[in-house]
């Protein structure tokens, strides 16, 4: 295998040991360390939101703030529409994130409604950390009776609208008339391909790269990376309104333990086609023949659960490649803590969470080289990017060269210190307080 890369500035068939929990991703206290507030770096307008560290102030102060200001401009009432729910079995990282910010918004005093589809074994209405959650309609009918409902009136009133768009958009800029902000997590472009058939995955492309852009391209847009941000104004939004606010990490994934003895890697996501699993292990499979005890414990559901079973068959990994499924909390921070690194081959990405929360626990990245990993990932500092023809060399490097990874590991962990969820809730916050305090997010 050639080492090719750029620097930049079981349940099923295999591993049969299943734990049963409440999702991968797990839940969460929102306890964080809260000494880091958002600082804007802005040129000419809005560009990005960074994390600096802040002794003498406090995320969760300057997110009260905002809270109370809003409440002065009359927003006391948000409305946040999204296509999927921390509850559902298919959530994810932008699940976890609505979550993480609504938690502490309502915390701070404003009456917050999540407004999703519906998701098997929940009911239609629920409180959860402070705020209420609306789970009416299917995967694609949510989007016009989410709009009916607003229209309508049926949810109540709002003063301020939040839009979480994942591929296919409500059209808020067309019928909401209060202040509003777009939060946009990643562009799917390729991923289209991956996720639905022929005509309807073209559909996709042209109603994200076509339709929404004219109509959202002045809208106060919040997304988590500057990849992400660069693809936006590429699609034509306005670059003076697009804001970059990090992701946070949770603090309590923190390094404590002993690791395994033998080199090991976890991988954590939902097994969809974007995520790439199946380069996954074949990368692992070629690391083998210099890494010949190497294992793979992959952590997550989905629907290529049993594709990527038989597939790790093929390979021979019954003794080395464990289907862990869905895990709770505890042992997920376990898993990280255990492993010697972590890795992702997705597609395509807006963030890679499981890599900054693997940061935490000290656990440097492998990952392939794409937009949403290089803001997870600084590349030859707290992890390594590659592209999919060398993943498998960066493994063998990472596992084989122990100075590396610690050096990579200590960087990580320092570096996610800074990322926290109350300096994201706050960052996100702050976008929706400019828009409120300008009348409109279109102004």
């Amino acid at each position: 295998m050639r080492r090719r890369r750029r620097r930049r500035g079981h349940s099923t068939a295999v591993g049969h040991r299943t734990r049963m929990a409440f999702g991968w991703w797990g839940s969460r206290s929102g306890r964080t360390s809260a000494r880091i507030v958002p600082t804007a770096r802005v040129s000419n307008g809005v560009s990005s939101v960074l994390m600096s560290a802040a002794p003498h102030d406090d995320a969760l102060e300057r997110l009260q703030r905002d809270a109370d200001d809003l409440r002065a401009h009359g927003v006391r009432r948000l409305h946040v529409l999204a296509w999927r729910d921390l509850d559902d079995p298919d959530a994810g990282g932008s699940e976890v994130h609505a979550d993480e910010c609504e938690r502490r918004w309502a915390a701070a005093g404003l009456d917050i409604v999540h407004r999703t589809s519906a998701a098997a074994g929940q009911p239609a209405t629920a409180d959860r950390n402070g705020y209420r959650v609306v789970r009416r309609g299917s995967r694609y009918s949510v989007f016009p009776r989410t709009i009916a409902s607003e229209l309508t009136r049926r949810m109540g009133r709002y003063d301020a609208l939040v839009e979480v768009m994942n591929g296919v958009p409500f059209f808020s800029p067309v019928w909401c008339r209060q202040p509003r902000i777009l939060f946009l997590h990643h562009v799917h472009g390729p991923m289209w391909d991956q996720i639905l058939p022929g005509s309807l995955a073209a559909f996709g492309r042209a109603l994200e790269a076509r339709v929404a852009p004219p109509i959202y391209r002045r809208s106060l847009t919040a997304t988590p990376s500057d990849g992400t941000r660069e693809e936006l104004i590429e699609l034509g939004f306005d670059p003076e309104r697009i804001v970059a606010v990090p992701n946070g990490t949770d603090q309590r994934f923190s390094p404590e333990g002993e690791r395994t003895l033998h080199p090991s890697i976890v991988a954590v996501a939902r097994l969809a086609p974007v995520k790439r699993f199946g380069l996954l292990l074949d990368a692992a499979a070629a690391a083998r023949e210099q890494v010949p005890n190497l294992t793979l414990t992959i952590v997550g559901d989905g629907p290529e659960r049993s594709a990527l079973a038989e597939k790790a068959e093929r390979l021979g990994g019954r003794d080395w490649v464990e289907f862990a499924g869905r895990i709770d909390h505890d042992a997920l921070v376990d898993a990280y803590r255990r492993s010697w690194i972590v890795a992702s081959a997705s597609l395509a990405e807006g963030w890679g969470l499981s890599l900054t929360e693997a940061a935490g626990c000290r656990t440097p990245a492998v990952a392939t080289d794409i937009r949403g990993h290089r803001s997870s990932v600084v590349d030859g500092e707290t992890g390594l990017l590659a592209s999919p023809d060398d993943f498998g060399d960066a493994i063998v490097q990472a596992l084989t060269d122990h100075d590396l990874r610690a050096r990579l590991g200590d960087a990580a962990e320092r570096r996610v210190r800074a990322m926290t969820w109350d300096a994201t809730s706050a960052g996100v916050l702050s976008v929706l307080h400019r828009a409120a305090v300008t009348s409109n997010g279109d102004s």
